[in-house]
């Protein structure tokens, strides 16, 4: 079993920066890939970012390419999402994921954290 929190959501205007966290339990960290995805009010859950076990690979989807990043630490089981240039559409509930498939698709993740929200509004 894995459990997982996230952290560091907050209200940012527009243009503004934020980094996001999310701690990991119960499990040998480097095993598995770690992914962030979000959700809107009324829409379905989005792919943002992945990362491999080593970090040597990582993906993004389009809408957030060039303004966020995503890393990890597996020596302190932590992975962060640091969001710059945000901007209103950004604003959704994020999501820690993590699962064994390099994948952006939501079903390939079996564990999740609550969700941390981000607001992007002046």
């Amino acid at each position: 079993q894995v459990q997982l929190v996230e952290s560091g959501g907050g209200l940012v205007q527009p243009g503004g920066s934020l980094r996001v966290s999310c701690v990991a339990s119960g499990t040998i960290f480097s095993t598995y890939v770690m992914a962030w995805f979000r959700q809107a009010p009324g829409k379905a859950r989005e792919f943002v970012a992945t990362i491999t076990g080593l970090g040597g690979n990582r993906r993004y989807a389009d809408s957030v390419a060039g303004r966020f990043a995503i890393s990890r630490d597996n020596a302190k089981n932590m992975v962060y999402l640091q969001m710059n240039s945000l901007q209103p559409e950004d604003t959704a509930v994020y999501y820690c994921a993590a699962g064994r498939t390099f994948s952006t698709a939501v079903g390939q993740y079996v564990y999740w954290g609550q969700g941390t929200q981000v607001t992007v509004s002046s």
